[in-house]
């Protein structure tokens, strides 16, 4: 074998090269078909169908409506035979700010005014100064407001992000769940199928 021979060094396919890139170019138009195909909000929940978490929250402090203090919730209140829109919220979420009429929207329902479903919110990771604030500029559609300061009941009921919203039947049950801003549409919906559950 000759000096110059061993010296040469095999050649390499240039496709060899090229694999890399090419998986790496499926593998982010896969990523992106998923993102941007179908309904955002509608991200599926393992805890559909079953009991809400029992959780431990403390009220809204110095939250008041008509002239008297709001109370937090706690899992006894969303089995009282009556459906509950559990609406998770922050101050400093601007997608909250615009659903929020929605909400308010829903508060002056038939449904919620009989009794029949009610509106609470779990305040997530926020300052109470700011979250009172926000609620009174925007106004309170929630008859109980539970705050998440450390945002641990929040990963309890597995909430991606703010806003997102939970129907709850009369036996405490998760029967939906809304990722993201409640629209005028997606609100209706909700509401009517909460005001279906109790006759």
């Amino acid at each position: 074998m000759s000096e110059s021979s061993a010296a040469t060094p095999a050649r390499r396919s240039p496709w060899l090269f090229a694999v890399p890139l090419i998986l790496f170019a499926a593998l982010s138009l896969v990523f992106m078909a998923g993102l941007f195909s179908g309904d955002a909000s509608k991200v599926p929940s393992a805890l559909i169908g079953k009991p809400a978490p029992a959780i431990t929250l403390t009220p809204l402090e110095g939250l008041q409506r008509d002239g008297k203090p709001v109370p937090a919730f706690a899992m006894a209140d969303l089995a009282k035979g009556r459906a509950t829109i559990v609406n998770v919220f922050a101050s400093w979420c601007a997608p909250c700010r615009v659903e929020h009429p929605f909400l308010v929207a829903m508060a002056e329902a038939p449904a919620v005014k009989q009794g029949k479903v009610a509106v609470v919110g779990l305040n997530y990771k926020d300052e109470a100064e700011n979250a009172r604030r926000f609620l009174g500029a925007l106004g309170n559609p929630y008859s109980a407001v539970g705050v998440d300061k450390a945002g641990r009941a929040a990963i309890e009921w597995g909430v991606y992000g703010v806003p997102e919203t939970f129907l709850i039947g009369p036996e405490g049950r998760i029967l939906d769940k809304h990722v993201g801003a409640l629209t005028g549409e997606s609100a209706a919906r909700m509401l009517a199928k909460a005001a279906a559950l109790v006759k």
